[in-house]
């Protein structure tokens, strides 16, 4: 498979040890590399080169919002009087720890988040006092997430 952006090369070997690592990022180089068929030093070199190339970029643990007290998850569509006002608001939706993703969007709204929240109370505290109040914002539409039925990550 050609990646476009850099025209990388990936072969099967590369596409196995990115599936094991996808899996679970802090397998063993060597446990993937018996898996795999070549030395730890190999898989060394192919992960520098997928780095190198931006098909990787680090690693990182998942936390479990729902034992630290989040459970509720929403999806907010957020309309802008003007398109100009993108960036101000994008820079403020920065500084809610709660906005876990932010898309610049096409269709209705300007600006699609998805935020955490303990409770319905704590997300009609961050639409009214955090969100709806930033300059340019006009209004939101919020969907709430009842249950999160699937995640997970490009196959290769």
């Amino acid at each position: 498979m050609k990646i476009n952006a850099l025209q990388i090369e990936i072969d099967g070997i590369d596409k196995e040890i990115l599936r094991e690592l996808m899996i679970d990022a802090r397998k063993p180089i060597l446990q993937i590399a018996n898996k795999v068929g070549i030395s730890g030093a190999a898989i060394h070199q192919r992960l520098r080169k997928l780095e190198q190339a931006g098909v990787i970029s680090g690693s990182k643990f998942t936390v479990n919002n729902k034992v630290l007290g989040y459970s509720t998850m929403a999806f907010i569509g957020i309309y802008l009087d003007k398109a100009a006002r993108n960036p101000e608001a994008v820079r403020e939706l920065k500084k809610i720890p709660e906005v876990l993703e932010c898309h610049y969007t096409t269709g209705n709204w300007s600006i699609l988040i998805k935020i955490i929240c303990r409770d319905n109370e704590h997300l009609m505290n961050l639409l009214n006092n955090k969100i709806q109040v930033i300059d340019g914002v006009s209004r939101t539409e919020t969907f709430i997430s009842l249950e999160q039925q699937l995640e997970r990550q490009i196959q290769l």
